[in-house]
């Protein structure tokens, strides 16, 4: 009698992927954020099919919102590790493409609302807060003051987003590092709607992005305003908590426009110490209060060069920021009393960090300048914005 040769295992029945684990993989791709528009990708219709064969291998499809996207190698990248992070996953297959016309029309709409319709989303209703960075005269200090404070207050758990509003001196994408080449990183469209850059968590939009080989801008009133309109609303921000702009000196055209857009917005005066820079910081925070808006505090910048035996000298004076809050004070009720907020002291490291485009309140915050700016941040963002005079949406039974 023969023995028969034993038979082979039986291989399990299984289907040819597995529903369960594909929907993990979904659940897995919901943690990744679009780096431009700053949402999870599965809400953004940006992932199509995903399955999972047999041997654990995931297939996921990615649709690009556009053709050339620059964040396209970081949502690739993001997306593989969150599908190669799901238990049970043992290859990941990513097939890239790009969004239909229509498809990125139902984007900008579920963005911008029905219809995707143009508006300017910081209103006096608005839950963001608006802040304007102004000075009288130039060079002192505050397109690097607003990208520092921006970034720390990015740092700390905000949504934060700058408009560059100095048009002809702009250099905020330069100071956040949004540069290649001494030109500024283009921000990216998806038909009439703009993704502002996003450095160190800021998301930033400049003039100098829509200029060639740092070109100058000359023009007048008229172009000026339409600019700030369109960034105020064909720029798609997302949801933030606050929104800084950094102002061009002086009480001209770029200051009257945001008075009139933004006449709720609260205002940042910076000044040196000197007499002279005080004087003409004092009128642009009267203009500013002559269009509606606040003023929540004077920062008085370049206010000593500390010494290595440990006294300061006062290069630019003193006492000047002091002075431009009492003046501003003049007149107020006590609760509308004008606080010089800081005293920032000169500093090598805030203005290499300028030209690096390394802000100085991430690569050494234990600077005395930095420690400032770090106050300062911490003092807005502790302010909060009330909601006096807002409606909230609720309708009383």
């Amino acid at each position: 009698m023969t023995r028969s040769s034993p038979r082979p295992a039986r291989r399990p029945l299984v289907p040819e992927h597995s529903p369960t684990l594909a929907d993990d993989v979904r659940r897995a791709l919901g943690r990744v954020l679009d780096p431009e528009i700053r949402k999870p990708i599965t809400e953004l219709d940006m992932v199509g099919d995903v399955t999972v064969d047999v041997d654990g291998r995931a297939s996921v499809a990615v649709k690009l919102t556009i053709v050339g996207c620059p964040a396209a190698d970081t949502i690739e990248r993001d997306v593989r590790a969150a599908t190669l992070g799901v238990a049970g996953v043992s290859g990941a297959d990513i097939q890239i493409s790009v969004m239909t016309r229509e498809q990125r029309n139902a984007l900008t709409e579920r963005l911008r609302g029905p219809g995707g319709a143009r508006a300017m989303p910081f209103g006096p209703d608005s839950l963001t807060r608006v802040i304007a960075v102004t000075s009288g005269k130039g060079g002192v200090g505050k397109s690097t003051l607003t990208a520092n404070l921006a970034v720390a207050l990015a740092a700390s758990g905000l949504r934060v987003g700058i408009v560059d509003a100095d048009v002809y001196g702009f250099s905020i994408p330069g100071i956040l590092g949004l540069t290649e080449g001494g030109v500024a990183q283009k921000p990216t469209r998806v038909g009439e709607m703009i993704l502002p850059p996003v450095g160190y968590g800021v998301k930033v939009i400049s003039i100098g992005m829509f200029v060639d080989d740092n070109a100058a801008v000359a023009w007048r009133g008229p172009m000026l305003h339409r600019t700030i309109q369109q960034f105020l609303t064909d720029v798609y921000f997302g949801d933030l908590d606050i929104l800084l702009l950094d102002l061009p000196p002086g009480t001209g055209d770029v200051a009257i426009s945001v008075g009139q857009l933004l006449p709720h917005a609260e205002v940042l005066v910076v000044t040196t110490p000197q007499p002279a820079a005080a004087d003409v910081a004092e009128r642009s925070g009267v203009v500013a209060r002559q269009t509606g808006q606040r003023i929540v505090g004077v920062i008085e910048n370049m206010a000593g060069l500390p010494q290595p035996d440990g006294s300061v000298l006062d290069v630019f004076g003193s006492g000047g920021g002091a002075e431009v809050a009492r003046r501003l004070s003049v007149g107020q009720a006590p609760d509308a009393a004008v606080e010089l907020l800081a005293s920032i002291p000169l500093s090598v490291g805030l203005r290499t960090g300028g030209d690096t485009g390394v802000p100085i309140v991430l690569s050494d915050p234990a600077d005395p300048a930095a420690a400032a700016i770090l106050a300062i941040a911490a003092k807005l963002a502790s302010r909060g914005r009330g909601l006096a005079g807002r409606r909230l949406g609720v309708t009383p039974a």
